[in-house]
C-alpha cells in the first residue's frame, strides 16, 4: 500500500503556508489530507500558524498568543488577507465534499499550556467530530511534539487518534513501542534515512508510521518502500506523481 499524502500547511511548495487557497490547492491536486498547526490568540481564537511569532509568514509582527483575532485578521500573510481559524480550514474540508482527513498539531511550549488541548476539542466537539464511531474511520487526527499534549489529547478525546511526533528515536521508542497515549508515531524523515527498519519494528506492534516532511523524490521513495502509512509533504501532486511512477 502506498503512503497517504498529506499536504502539510497546505500545498505550501506553491501557495502561502496555512491559507485558505494553499489548502483548496491541495485538495485539487489530490492530497489525502492535510495539516495544521494551532495556537490560541490572546482572546481565545484557534489560528493556524506554525511559529510562535507572525514575523515570517506576515507583513506584521508580534506574538500570536498577544495578538487578538482582529489584530491577526488585518495582517496579509503571503497575498491572502486575514489569518486561518481552524473553523474556517474545518467549513473548507466538510464543503469540499471529498473525504480528506485533517491532522491538527497543537504547539507547545505556549503561554496557554492545556486550554489549546481544551479550546481544541470543544471546537471538534461543537462540529461533530470528537466522537468517531472508530478511530480508525475519525476525520480528524490530533498531534504534538509535547509527551504532554499528546497525553491530555487522549484524556479529553479518548476518541480521536493521535500522533506522538519526534525529532529523535528516543531509547524508549526505537523498538517501535509507543506510550499508551500514542495510537501513531512521527518521525521525522530524517530519522527514517538513519533507521529505515524503524517502520517494520513499529508495525509489528501495531503502530502504523506518521512521517514529515518529505519533498525529495529519495526520501518519498524510501518512504513507500518502507511502509510509511501517511506521508506529510508540501508538495502534494509532485509527491503523488513520484509516488505513481514507483
Amino acid at each position: 500500500m502506498q503512503p497517504a499524502v498529506v499536504a502539510h500547511r497546505g500545498a505550501s511548495a506553491h501557495l502561502a503556508e496555512h491559507t485558505l487557497a494553499a489548502y483548496a490547492l491541495a485538495i485539487d491536486q489530490g492530497a489525502d489530507a492535510l495539516e495544521c498547526d494551532i495556537r490560541l490568540t490572546r482572546d481565545g481564537h484557534l489560528v493556524c500558524v506554525h511559529d510562535s511569532r507572525v514575523d515570517r509568514t506576515s507583513n506584521g509582527t508580534g506574538r500570536v498568543s498577544e495578538l487578538t483575532l482582529r489584530e491577526l485578521s488585518e495582517l496579509d500573510y503571503g497575498g491572502e488577507l486575514g489569518v486561518l481559524t481552524l473553523a474556517a480550514l474545518l467549513g473548507l474540508v466538510a464543503d469540499h465534499g471529498r473525504d480528506t482527513r485533517l491532522f491538527i498539531e497543537t504547539k507547545h511550549p505556549v503561554r496557554y499550556g492545556r486550554l489549546v488541548e481544551t479550546k481544541l476539542v470543544a471546537q471538534l466537539a461543537r462540529h461533530g467530530l470528537a466522537t468517531p464511531a472508530a478511530k480508525a474511520e475519525s476525520p480528524v487526527v490530533l498531534m504534538s511534539f509535547s509527551a504532554m499534549a499528546v497525553r491530555r489529547m487522549r484524556a479529553y478525546a479518548p476518541a480521536l487518534p493521535t500522533v506522538l511526533l519526534f525529532t529523535q528515536l528516543w531509547p524508549i521508542l526505537r523498538d517501535g513501542s509507543l506510550p499508551s497515549w500514542a495510537d501513531h508515531p512521527g518521525p521525522g524523515v530524517h530519522l527514517l534515512r538513519r533507521d529505515p527498519g524503524y517502520v517494520a519494528r513499529a508495525a509489528e506492534r501495531g503502530n502504523s508510521t506518521y512521517c514529515w516532511t518529505v519533498d525529495d523524490p529519495a526520501d518519498i521513495r524510501l518512504c513507500a518502500r518502507i511502509g510509511v502509512r501517511w506521508l506529510a509533504t508540501n508538495a502534494p501532486a509532485a509527491t503523488r506523481a513520484v509516488l505513481g511512477a514507483g
